[in-house]
């Protein structure tokens, strides 16, 4: 905590999975470009190991703590009790005067409420979001709406999100519109010449093969039906050959107990583990389309021109599904099937989800972010102006 002449402050940012480290990647580094105004500390609770230290290494930072409470088939009880211990313990020693959290993770939860036990103020990034059903996604819808109520400051991606926080009355003096900060990370890692680090990409051929991209599906409400999904993207790959299937294993074994029997060994799949962001990035980047349950990869693919058939039955994302460029198309693997056919079949249908824009961020999210915080410590007469789609697009 700031003291003595020092008029800085202290802003600690907590994250613990991939996803999280890539979003408050660019706002550390926004703060620490602020020296003056900011001494930033990096917390991770390494919720999730390897794809989180990937992450790390790529945006080069390096945690003043690290928790590492990852454990094997780790369970949500487990991951939360062991999460407050280890935060609580670290508030007490640095005592800063702003808590950062991101979106809906269970470290997102556990670090506002560990915060709030020792009554130092938190900031939401990625705020506002919701299904409306609090059991899908699950945890997360519910790990996003506890950590709102806990929230002192809260960074909605969009106008929708910021809907939403109104409508729960938060205060909105202490509410802004920033984007989303995957954007900004996005373009910080988007390499037009980019050479691939797994083995099992440079030999793709994306000129003459409609490469495809199956995400790391994960989500829990989805692991009784992997069965059928990957049933589905066999099928496509049998009745595609003009493309090609990546098929991104998440580390969860009963995912991949799901689809390394099914997919193992065919023609026109390659199954490969999680990628390194810089990887994936560039991935998206260059695929045809996107298949995927995944909430960040419908704000990134939009952004990189990809179009997402998105295998949930709700999102708390609408804004992309209502500009075009991403398709909820659920879990019958019939419906699976069906969509992914059209994209690779009829080039209007194609052309209108790959053409339509992208409603999630300008790059500069992370700035005003910071341009927050600022006003929220007095250095700014002004909030930042908010982030506008329509500006974004233009």
């Amino acid at each position: 905590m700031s003291s003595g002449t020092d008029s800085r402050r202290t802003v600690m940012t907590i994250f613990g999975t991939r996803p999280e480290a890539v979003k408050m990647a660019p706002v550390v580094k926004a703060l620490a470009a602020r020296p003056e105004r900011f001494v930033v500390k990096v917390a991770v609770t390494a919720q999730h190991r390897e794809m989180l230290d990937q992450t790390l290494r790529h945006f080069d930072l390096r945690p003043d703590h690290d928790l590492n409470i990852m454990q094997p088939r780790q369970t949500l009880a487990g991951i939360a009790t062991r999460a407050l211990e280890g935060l609580d313990r670290v508030l007490e020693e640095s005592r800063p005067d702003l808590v950062l959290v991101h979106g809906d993770t269970a470290t997102t939860f556990i670090g506002s409420l560990a915060a709030f036990y020792r009554q130092i103020p938190v900031g939401h990034v990625e705020a506002g979001l919701r299904t409306d059903n609090k059991y899908d996604p699950f945890p997360e819808e519910m790990n996003r709406r506890l950590t709102g109520q806990v929230a002192d400051l809260h960074f909605a991606p969009t106008p929708w999100a910021q809907a939403n926080l109104l409508a729960e009355r938060v205060d909105r003096k202490y509410l802004f519109v920033t984007g989303n900060t995957a954007i900004d990370a996005l373009f910080l890692t988007r390499r037009s010449n980019h050479r691939f680090a797994e083995p099992g990409l440079r030999s793709l051929d994306f000129a003459s093969r409609r490469v495809i991209v199956v995400d790391t599906l994960h989500r829990r409400e989805n692991l009784e039906r992997m069965g059928g999904i990957y049933g589905a993207i066999r099928r496509l790959a049998e009745a595609s050959p003009e493309a090609h299937l990546v098929v991104l294993m998440h580390k969860n074994p009963a995912v991949r107990d799901a689809a390394a029997p099914v997919l193992a060994g065919l023609t026109g799949i390659t199954l490969l583990d999680p990628l390194d962001y810089p990887d994936f990035i560039n991935l998206i980047h260059r695929a045809y389309f996107v298949i995927s349950d995944s909430g960040g990869v419908q704000e990134e693919a939009p952004s990189l021109g990809s179009p997402v058939l998105l295998l949930r039955e709700t999102t708390e994302r609408p804004e992309a599904i209502e500009a075009g460029t991403v398709r909820m198309v659920g879990t019958d693997p019939d419906a699976i099937f069906a969509a992914a056919r059209q994209l690779l079949t009829d080039d209007t249908a194609y052309r209108a989800m790959r053409e339509a824009g992208n409603p999630y961020g300008d790059g500069l999210a992370s700035e005003r972010i910071a341009d927050a915080l600022e006003y929220y410590f007095g250095w700014r007469a002004e909030p930042p102006r908010p982030f506008s789609p329509a500006s974004a697009r233009a």
